[in-house]
């Protein structure tokens, strides 16, 4: 019985995982499987109306999404539920804006930090610890990126840079595997 990358990948990560809760390795494999796969194409979905999450795979250790970046569209500022996040880019260039709460208590201030852009088969890493980041695809341009969360997050912050307010977001799928 022959299986798709997508799964060998979800197997490799079950494995990593089970082995070591901090995936040591989960960046190497999920570049790996970015630099020489497509099957992913199976889980991109797109709105129109706001970038989508498409669950590709979840379990006790992780789960890991396909995000399908229309033009324009744009994560809120948010964290990670003090949860790993592993992001490749599987098809144009996304960019990052970092950004540190510079003021406690709320309204916060929020720092602008780092803005890094990442190309198909590059991966990165963050974590609460690392900052608060905005994730979006270059402007003028789509793409695709592979989100891996070590553990699932269900629930997390997002940050209005405008009037320093914090909300909780309860995270939903676009699609699933389920009802693709």
């Amino acid at each position: 019985m022959k299986t798709n990358p997508i799964s060998e990948l979800e197997r490799a990560l079950t494995r990593e995982f089970a082995s070591s809760p901090k995936g040591p390795r989960a960046a190497q494999i999920i570049a790996e499987y970015a630099r020489q796969n497509d099957d992913w194409r199976a889980f991109a979905r797109f709105s129109p109306h706001q970038y989508t999450r498409n669950l590709v795979a979840r379990n006790e250790h992780f789960e890991m999404l396909v995000l399908c970046w229309s033009v324009g569209q744009q994560s809120p500022i948010h964290n990670h539920a003090s949860q790993n996040c592993w992001m490749a880019v599987l098809d144009g260039e996304i960019s990052e804006v970092q950004f540190r709460v510079a003021s406690s208590g709320e309204p916060i201030e929020l720092a602008q930090g780092a803005t890094r852009l990442y190309r198909p088969g590059q991966v990165t890493f963050i974590n609460d610890d690392i900052a608060l980041h905005r994730v979006a695809p270059v402007a003028g341009g789509a793409g695709i990126s592979l989100h891996l969360y070590s553990k699932p997050i269900d629930v997390c912050n997002v940050y209005d840079e405008r009037t320093g307010r914090i909300e909780q977001r309860q995270l939903q799928y676009f699609s699933t595997p389920s009802c693709s």
